[in-house]
């Protein structure tokens, strides 16, 4: 993509090579000023649709700051979806009778915790020292199991953001093993202190009964019980730092209400509404 810098990062504690994608706001080079930075995981989806947002709204509305945009690619000889599996997950105990899309080589869940030090120890650094970025105000965006990850940060270090966009997020993973670790945290912290921005469009919970089909709604997972559930507990924890907003968006499906999440979610965060 044109005015975009595309950089390969080698995660030294996994043996690993991931894609970074950059996108500088148009006023990048007429000051010296330093700028909010979204990372976006599921880049090569997410980060041209981010971008696109970011160039049709930031700039005629001040309701979202030009920022930094990062994207957040696949390990370099995966498949996105065997790197997603492997990487945003927070548990080995994946889906089960999940078929690799890789020949000869097993389906691997469970490595959360190794991206998330990634991320912290050599995708911020490698950003602040090449880029005007503020560092102190950074948004994490994610869909599905990209938001997954997303909760599973906020959850085990939630300073790494300051704020988080968290889109369909997928909490039914290992038996809504996300539910036992906001449970864990409340019991062991005081304050959790960010914005969290939780969203799903409204198809994504099991069809009512009675209604003739449409194969627009889930026949699992309800990630919309499952997103305002979540958004409950958080709040129902009282944390002095925190704030969360959610929205359910009428007429959208899980492959289609991402666009309308990302956009939503970083005017709210990025607003200081």
């Amino acid at each position: 993509m044109s005015d975009t810098e595309v950089h390969v990062l080698r995660a030294q504690h996994l043996s690993r090579d991931y894609e970074l994608d950059v996108s500088l706001p148009p006023s990048y080079g007429q000051g010296q000023r330093s700028y909010p930075v979204v990372f976006v995981t599921d880049a090569p989806y997410a980060f041209p649709v981010t971008r696109a947002i970011e160039a049709r709204v930031a700039g005629h509305s001040t309701e979202l700051p030009e920022f930094i945009l990062v994207g957040l690619g696949y390990a370099r000889g995966d498949t996105p979806e065997y790197s997603r599996r492997r990487d945003y997950t927070p548990s080995a105990h994946g889906v089960r009778n999940a078929i690799s899309d890789m020949p000869g080589r097993p389906v691997v869940f469970g490595e959360a915790e190794g991206y998330r030090r990634f991320v912290a120890d050599e995708v911020f650094p490698f950003i602040a020292s090449h880029y005007r970025a503020d560092m102190a105000h950074k948004v994490f965006a994610g869909h599905s199991y990209g938001s997954l990850f997303g909760a599973y940060v906020m959850l085990t270090t939630p300073e790494m953001f300051d704020a988080y966009v968290l889109g369909s997020p997928s909490l039914w993973f290992d038996q809504r093993l996300l539910f036992a670790r906001e449970r864990s945290f409340a019991a062991s912290h005081k304050d959790l202190r960010a914005r969290v921005y939780l969203g799903a469009g409204a198809f994504e919970t099991p069809q009512p009964k009675g209604r003739p089909h449409d194969p627009r709604y889930n026949t699992d997972d309800d990630m919309v019980g499952d997103t305002q559930a979540f958004a409950r507990a958080l709040a129902s924890r009282h944390y002095p730092g925190l704030r969360v907003r959610t929205d359910i968006v009428a007429g959208e499906d899980h492959l289609t209400v991402a666009p309308a999440l990302i956009t939503r979610g970083l005017m709210w965060t990025l607003s200081g509404n």
